[in-house]
């Protein structure tokens, strides 16, 4: 065992690539509970993504298509989705486990032929001067695009929740649809305009496993990462702050199980495969001690009374 191999600031900004996926995925999950709407599909979304943008990309050579054409992926099964829900008022649970099947084989059927194929590389954005800063440097400067756009994300997601007049409309309707309703707001408008960005986020996460952190296509290559962007949502109490906490708590106990491994620990690899999933479920049982309560009106159907 040599822990001496383990460099710390490659671990850490190694951190940063690993949560994007998740972050990503789970910041869109969280607008669409904050509007009222419980979707455990955000697996099938995410591998729907992720072979969406996959395929784009190779066809055209262009990664930035790879990412448009994941979003709208992801987007449209999450439009299933939303018929299913809102207008046919079907359960959501049952609903959402349905669409995580439907877009594990589809995603199987859309990927034949892609295996083994590499897909065009995405550039690294270095920023001169501040990329060549000692440890701060290649810590926070250096990544691809996606990296920055996951953190703009959050960001834009929190100023939309707390201050403007829309975030506020959508903390109603999840809060009390009917109230929401009464005052004259559109709910289900609001409830799939939302479902169709959290599917389109979990396009974009499942993308970025596809193109960046894994470049190549391998059938259920996002390996439970949507559970654990439903669970980080939880865990950051709706918040969407404690969201980038969570991903990035994830992605550091990913990376250095990793690199656990590389340095030769003396524990089976299987146990340190385990150790991310298995931390982020303590955790969670941690943070159900939180006085923090979901949007009342989560994975309630609502039906439209005139």
């Amino acid at each position: 065992m040599d822990l001496s191999a383990i460099n710390p600031v490659l671990l850490i900004a190694s951190l940063m690539v690993a949560a994007t996926a998740v972050m990503i995925a789970a910041i869109g999950e969280l607008i669409v509970e904050r509007a009222g709407v419980l979707n455990l599909g955000v697996e099938g979304m995410m591998i729907t993504g992720a072979i969406c943008g996959f395929a784009a990309a190779v066809q055209t050579g262009s990664p930035t298509i790879g990412f448009v054409a994941a979003a709208l992926g992801g987007a449209a099964l999450s439009l299933l989705f939303a018929f299913l829900t809102q207008f046919a008022l079907a359960n959501q649970v049952a609903s959402g486990l349905a669409l995580t099947l439907f877009g594990l084989g589809l995603s199987a059927l859309l990927g034949q032929g892609y295996q083994g194929i590499k897909p065009p590389s995405t550039p690294r954005i270095d920023i001169p001067v501040l990329s060549d800063l000692p440890w701060v440097g290649r810590i926070l400067f250096g990544h691809d695009l996606m990296v920055y756009f996951g953190l703009a994300l959050v960001a834009a997601v929190w100023a939309f929740l707390k201050y403007t007049r829309a975030g506020l409309v959508l903390r109603a309707v999840g809060e009390n649809h009917d109230a929401a309703h009464a005052l004259g707001y559109k709910v289900i408008r609001i409830r799939v305009m939302a479902i169709a960005f959290g599917g389109a986020c979990a396009g974009l996460g499942g993308a970025y496993i596809s193109l960046i952190r894994v470049p190549q296509w391998t059938e259920g290559m996002t390996a439970g990462i949507g559970w654990i962007a439903l669970a980080l949502v939880v865990f950051a109490s709706w918040k969407p702050w404690r969201v980038l906490l969570g991903a990035y708590l994830f992605g550091g106990v990913t990376v250095l199980q990793l690199n656990l491994q590389a340095a030769g620990i003396a524990i089976p690899v299987e146990y340190l495969s385990m150790s991310p999933y298995i931390i982020t479920i303590v955790v969670l049982v941690i943070m159900s001690a939180d006085k923090s309560r979901a949007p009342a009106s989560l994975g309630r159907i609502f039906h439209a009374t005139h």
